[in-house]
């Protein structure tokens, strides 16, 4: 479900007309989520023929894989983090609508930032958690208990861009919604 109802929809994507850095940012945003969404759809077709080149080479020739398991996930955490800020970007997370059709445009508006606030405060900490994770694991070297060690600064990285990159697109939406509610009270007055 998304936040807020579908005619509201149109209004939060959109960027803010008023402010020309705040709109220029989130058409940068936005091309940056398009291209990330056409890599990340690449990195899970990858990831599929990694294990089904996995399963066939165990069942086939009875060979073992070492790298495969781990190649695919790393794949789908990129995939998954960095795709957040466009799923954010069109409201499509996950949300309660229990009271949308209770409360009125103005409560939904206000209700909508609350969510973003608070996500925002929950996706920068863990976007701080991740950058902690991808530095510790880079500066002492840390790799998977595998045979293919890779660096495990890889998934940590790739969870840390998507969050720093969730992060400000929560960041421009917090903002354009101020600058709508702003416009909103001068068109009323």
């Amino acid at each position: 479900m998304m936040h807020g109802s579908l005619e509201d929809q149109h209004e939060l994507v959109g960027p803010a007309s008023n402010n020309a850095l705040l709109a220029a940012l989130t058409r940068a945003l936005a091309l940056c989520n398009r291209v990330i969404v056409v890599l990340a759809a690449m990195a899970l077709v990858l990831a599929c023929l990694i294990l089904s080149y996995s399963v066939l080479t165990r069942t086939l020739f009875h060979s073992p894989t070492y790298w495969q398991d781990e190649a695919a996930v790393f794949l789908l955490v990129g995939a998954t983090f960095l795709t957040a800020p466009f799923v954010q970007s069109l409201r499509g997370h996950t949300g309660i609508e229990a009271f949308v059709g209770l409360l009125s445009p103005a409560v939904n508006r206000l209700r909508l930032v609350l969510v973003d606030v608070a996500s925002l405060a929950f996706c920068a900490f863990f976007c701080w958690k991740s950058w902690t994770l991808m530095h510790e694991a880079w500066v002492d070297g840390q790799v998977s208990n595998s045979m293919w060690s890779p660096p495990l600064a890889i998934p940590y990285g790739l969870m840390a861009a998507g969050m720093t990159l969730l992060c400000i697109q929560i960041l421009l939406q917090i903002l354009t919604s101020f600058g709508k509610s702003s416009r909103d009270k001068a068109s009323r007055s």
